[in-house]
């Protein structure tokens, strides 16, 4: 059993234990967004996770970690969950949601495009596959869960000027807005090192949780929660928008990257530095 240990930084809570243990004594209904990405169970080399249980394992596992999101998250909450599949597994994202049934609804569900090619040019980064059977996988899930499916959402808050400017006056839109829709290209930079990456194995962009909290619609009394925290990037996002954040994270190497992050951003200011060090979890 991991012993919590808890600290504060600016607005934000860094947990560092076991989310289960966590999230049980947290108060319920206290959290409004819960946007993570939990081990993929992909045989990835975390730190102190074994990423390799059987399916059905890790499929009871995320059940159980999910039903404690549920009891933290308030009744008009939102999770956003990213997880992925692989070629060899590609049911598994998909048997979660399909567990996940009795918890929340399927309210939304966004395709995060990591690369895609336009005509002959290739935009973004992905890991190539070697196979004669697969394709290279360039894309992951985000999955938005809510408890009744009928949370009210900023769309134009995580949304995208228009094309033709026409489209403004002529569909009388209020404004040089759009809804972005349910693809969502979100590259990130290529990690030529275990250090650029501080050698975690699991990564997103800070883009990602920032355009999932902006989506939810961003308040100034918001509680973000993140139960894998990893190294903090949805704390950096929270920061960014300058609301409360709660991370929790199992592995000390891990909170300690965090920890680091989330001070040189808040002593940057606007957090340059933090956001450019490519984005990793």
């Amino acid at each position: 059993m991991i012993r919590a240990r808890r600290e504060t930084l600016g607005m934000h809570t860094l947990i560092r234990g076991d989310c289960l243990s966590v999230m049980r004594r947290m108060p319920a209904g206290s959290v409004d967004v819960v946007v993570t990405s939990p081990p993929y169970n992909l045989g990835l080399a975390y730190r102190s996770y074994k990423d390799s249980l059987s399916e059905e394992s890790y499929l009871d596992w995320m059940e159980v970690i999910c039903s404690k999101v549920a009891r933290v998250m308030r009744d008009d909450g939102s999770f956003f969950l990213n997880i992925a599949g692989s070629s060899a597994q590609p049911w598994l994202p998909f048997e979660l949601m399909v567990r996940l049934r009795k918890l929340f609804t399927l309210q939304n569900h966004i395709s995060w495009i990591k690369s895609v090619a336009v005509g002959e040019v290739t935009h973004g980064h992905f890991k190539p596959v070697n196979s004669l059977r697969y394709v290279n996988r360039n894309h992951e899930h985000i999955f938005h869960l809510t408890k009744q499916g009928d949370v009210e959402l900023d769309r134009l808050g995580a949304g995208v000027p228009f094309t033709d400017k026409s489209n403004i006056h002529r569909r009388q839109h209020r404004e040089d807005r759009r809804c972005r829709g349910d693809t969502w290209f979100i590259p990130y930079e290529t990690v030529r090192s275990r250090q650029a990456r501080y050698s975690h194995p699991g990564t997103f962009p800070v883009a990602l949780p920032e355009r999932c909290i902006r989506l939810h619609g961003v308040k100034p009394d918001m509680i973000v929660l993140d139960p894998f925290m990893g190294t903090g990037t949805s704390l950096i996002a929270a920061e960014s928008l300058k609301i409360r954040s709660i991370g929790i994270e199992a592995d000390t190497t891990y909170v300690r990257f965090a920890r680091k992050r989330l001070r040189a951003m808040i002593a940057q200011g606007d957090g340059t530095d933090a956001l450019m060090e490519d984005g990793t979890q």
